[in-house]
This record gives C-alpha cells, structure tokens and sequence, in this order.
C-alpha cells in the first residue's frame, strides 16, 4: 500500500514516520505540537487585535472628550473677552459722562 510505501521509505533513510508523512498519523505528537503552536499563535493575534481595537475606541472616546473641553474653554475665554470688552467699554462712557459733566 501507499502507506507502507511511504514509512518503508522513512525507515530507509533513519526518519521517523511523524517527520515523513505527518497526514497519516494523527496522534503524532509532533503534527500535535504544531497544532497547539498555531492554536496559541491565532490566541495571540486575536487578542491583540481586540487589545487595538480597545486602544482605539478609548484613544477616539479621549479625543471626544477633548474635543469638548477645548470647545468649552474656547467659548469661556471668549464670553470672559466679551464681558472685559463690554464692561471696558461702559467705564470708558462713563468717564465721558463725568467729563462732559
């Protein structure tokens, strides 16, 4: 058969049967290492890919938030202006007042 073709081959030339034909044994403890290896690699990339999408959700939360601060600062230095320029401006009628007076 193809199968003991194959080992045949394998023990012809001093290699294991995991190493050669990897499809055919399953319990192979070597196909189940790799197997766990690439479980814990696509562990890895999906929580780093949810830890980005995290950062990134935060990062976009912090900037809204930001972003309102600086409009609401924005809008109370201008009112403070508004009301030093008005109450500048009713000093000086005033002291026109008092001088035509």
């Amino acid at each position: 058969t193809g199968e003991d073709a194959v080992s045949g081959w394998g023990q012809q030339h001093g290699e294991n049967c995991c190493d050669v034909v990897m499809l055919l044994n399953p319990l192979c403890p070597l196909s189940a290492a790799k197997v766990l290896a690439l479980k814990a690699t696509v562990v890895l990339l999906l929580t780093l890919l949810i830890k980005a999408k995290v950062r990134i959700t935060a990062f976009s939360a912090l900037g809204i938030v930001l972003l309102l601060l600086q409009t609401l600062l924005f809008l109370a230095a201008s009112g403070a202006l508004g009301l030093a320029v008005g109450a500048a401006g009713l000093y000086a009628l005033q002291q026109r007042r008092m001088a035509t007076a």
